[in-house]
C-alpha cells in the first residue's frame, strides 16, 4: 500500500502570508511555477518531498506543520467528533469533514479542542479508556520504534515457531538472571505475573495457557528492555483522567510483546503467504487469535504495509471494551456496535458478515466483519466477542472472505443503532429513529 498523500494548502498559505510573499514570489523561492503553487494551496495537489525540502531550506520550515491535524487525530478524529449524536440532524458526511480539515485546519483544531473540553455526546467526562484509545489512534496504532526494537531482539533470540516459549525464557535467564516459576492461583489472586527481584524470579499463574505464558514473559521483557522507548512515547501523549497514562504504558508493553512474538517482517510474510489465515497464524507464532487480530492492525511500516484491519472487543454486557482502528477509516466502532442486524453472537468459530453502513455515515460504508468468541487465556469465565473488520475492497486476499460475496448489493444494510438509524422500514428496528432523515 502506498504512503498517504499530504495536502497542506492552509499551512502553505499561512507561511506565505507570514513571509509577506505573493504566490509568484514564493513559487520562485521554491523553484516551482505559480500555477503549481496555486494548486498546492487549494489542495488540488499533494505536497511532494522536493517541495518539503525546499520549504525547509528556504524558510527554516518545520515539516511537521504540514500534518498539523495529527494532534486531533486527522480526518478520522474530526469525523468521530462530528459523528456525535448532537450533530445527527446536520447529515455531515466524510467529504465535508475532509474539506473542513483541509481548508481550515486551525478552525478544525479549535472545534476539536472545544468539543473535547466540553465532553462527548453525554456531556460526561471522557473515560480513561477512551483517552487511551485516542492516544493509540493518534499513532494509528503503529509504533515503529517498538516494532524495530522487538524485531531486533527476536533476531537475537532466533525465534522460531517451535521454541518461542523456550527462547523467551532463555532471554530472561541469560540477559537478566531471572528464572520462571509457576505459582498456584491462590498465591497470585489478582495478577497473572509478578517480578520478584529478591528471588530473581518472574512468577506466573499456573492457570495461564501456553499462549498466555508467552505473552506474559514477553511483557516482562518489555518492562526490562523497552522501558525508555515506551516512556518516551507515553510522555508525548496528554491525559486528563487518573490512570490513563498507566493504562497507555500497559498497552505499549503489550504492543511490544506482540511485536516480539510476531516480529514485523516475518509476521507480514506469513500473513501474505497464508491469506491472513487466523488459525494458521496463531499456531505458527505460538499465540491466540485475539492477539493475532490485534497485531493485524499495526502493519503500517513504510514500503512494507499489510491490509488495513480494525479490531474491537465487546464484553458480556455488550459494551465496547477495546478499540484499535489501525490504518482503517472505520466509523463502525465510534460507539458500541448496536445494530441488531450485525449478528455478533459470540460463536466459537469465526463468522463473517459483509455489511453496508447507512447512507450519510462518516467513513467508508462497505465492510467485511468477522467475529469470534475471545479465547480464554487464564481461568477467567469470560467470553468476549472479538471483531476484526476490513473494507470489502481490500478483502479479496483475506482467507476468511473465501466464498463470501464482496458485492455491495449482497451485503447486510446496517446502521449505528435504532435511535440514530435513518433506514426506513427495517424489520429489526426496536426503537424509533429520526424519521425526518430516513433513507430507503
Amino acid at each position: 500500500m502506498s504512503e498517504p498523500s499530504v495536502y497542506a494548502g492552509a499551512a502553505l498559505r499561512r507561511l506565505r502570508r507570514r513571509e509577506g510573499l505573493t504566490q509568484a514570489g514564493m513559487a520562485q523561492r521554491l523553484s516551482i511555477s505559480s500555477s503549481y503553487l496555486n494548486l498546492l494551496e487549494r489542495n488540488q495537489r499533494p505536497v511532494t518531498a522536493r517541495v518539503v525540502l525546499e520549504l525547509v531550506d528556504q524558510f527554516d520550515f518545520d515539516p511537521r506543520s504540514l500534518q498539523e491535524n495529527s494532534a486531533i487525530g486527522g480526518i478520522d478524529g474530526l469525523a468521530r467528533r462530528l459523528g456525535d449524536a448532537r450533530f445527527e440532524d446536520l447529515g455531515i458526511d466524510r467529504a465535508e469533514v475532509t474539506e473542513f480539515l483541509a481548508a481550515a485546519p486551525q478552525a478544525a483544531a479549535a472545534f476539536a479542542r472545544l468539543f473535547d473540553e466540553r465532553g462527548g455526546a453525554s456531556l460526561q467526562e471522557t473515560s480513561f479508556e477512551e483517552e487511551v484509545w485516542r492516544a493509540t489512534e493518534r499513532w494509528r496504532n503503529h509504533f515503529a520504534d517498538l516494532d524495530e526494537a522487538a524485531e531486533k531482539i527476536a533476531e537475537e533470540m532466533r525465534l522460531t515457531r517451535a521454541d518461542i516459549g523456550a527462547a523467551l525464557t532463555d532471554r530472561l535467564r541469560e540477559g537478566h538472571d531471572l528464572a520462571i516459576r509457576y505459582l498456584p492461583r491462590a498465591v497470585l489472586p489478582e495478577t497473572d505475573r509478578r517480578l520478584d527481584l529478591h528471588a530473581r524470579q518472574v512468577q506466573l499463574s499456573e492457570m495461564l495457557s501456553p499462549q498466555a505464558r508467552n505473552l506474559e514473559i514477553a511483557r516482562q521483557i518489555a518492562v526490562l528492555e523497552a522501558r525508555e522507548t515506551i516512556a518516551s512515547i507515553a510522555d508525548g501523549a496528554t491525559f486528563e483522567q487518573p490512570g490513563a497514562r498507566d493504562a497507555f504504558v500497559a498497552y505499549l508493553r503489550s504492543y511490544f510483546a506482540r511485536a516480539l512474538i510476531m516480529p514485523y517482517s516475518r509476521f507480514l510474510r506469513a500473513c501474505e503467504s497464508t491469506g491472513y489465515d487466523m488459525p494458521v497464524l496463531a499456531r505458527r507464532f505460538g499465540t491466540d487469535m485475539g492477539e493475532v487480530a490485534r497485531r493485524l492492525t499495526t502493519l503500517q511500516r513504510t514500503n512494507q504495509r499489510g491490509l488495513p484491519f480494525f479490531f474491537g472487543r465487546i464484553d458480556r454486557s455488550y459494551q465496547l471494551a477495546e478499540r484499535l482502528l489501525g490504518a482503517s477509516d472505520a466509523g463502525l466502532l465510534d460507539r458500541r456496535p448496536a445494530c441488531p442486524l450485525l449478528r455478533l453472537d459470540g460463536s466459537a468459530q469465526w463468522r463473517v458478515q459483509p455489511v453496508v453502513m447507512e447512507d450519510g455515515g462518516l467513513g467508508p460504508s462497505h465492510w467485511l466483519i468477522a467475529h469470534v468468541s475471545a479465547p480464554v487465556l487464564a481461568d477467567e469465565d469470560r467470553h468476549d466477542v472479538v471483531i476484526l473488520g476490513i473494507e470489502a475492497r481490500f478483502a479479496e486476499s483475506f482467507a476468511l472472505a473465501r466464498g463470501v460475496s464482496l458485492r455491495a448489493q449482497d451485503a447486510t444494510p446496517i446502521g449505528m443503532g435504532c435511535r440514530s438509524c435513518r433506514r426506513k422500514g427495517c424489520p429489526a428496528r426496536t426503537l424509533r429513529g429520526p424519521a425526518q432523515n430516513t433513507v430507503e
